[in-house]
């Protein structure tokens, strides 16, 4: 019975990952990366890239050790194109006190929470 279960959520999730309008899927040509770098060492990382159709991402992680803070702290930002056309591009920090997005432009973009 778990078999078959298994398989019937197998065979819903593929369905599910078609694509729902199959011309419009093959009306777009295939998106190629245009830029790609990246680096990694013992202390951290830096990687960059962007693509044809305008998405790009940079992020730099850095472990930390000391008394302040103990893990890694990243820092990066990313951009695309919404479905809608408008472009989205956020910048953010992640270390020990989270995810922290400092800029965002689109009306799509959550609002960062309101410092205590």
């Amino acid at each position: 019975m778990m078999k078959i279960t298994l398989c019937a959520l197998a065979a819903f999730a593929l369905v599910c990952a078609l694509p729902q309008d199959p011309s419009q899927a093959q009306a777009q040509p295939p998106v190629q990366i245009v830029k790609q770098d990246s680096e990694v060492d013992v202390n951290g990382y830096n990687f960059e890239f962007e693509t044809s159709d305008g998405t790009s991402r940079q992020e730099q992680g850095e472990y930390k050790n000391d008394t302040d803070q103990q893990g890694l702290s990243v820092k990066g930002s990313y951009k695309y194109v919404a479905p809608d056309g408008q472009q989205i591009s956020v910048t953010f920090v992640a270390d020990k006190n989270g995810y922290q997005p400092s800029e965002s432009t689109g009306d799509n973009q959550p609002a960062a929470p309101a410092q205590a």
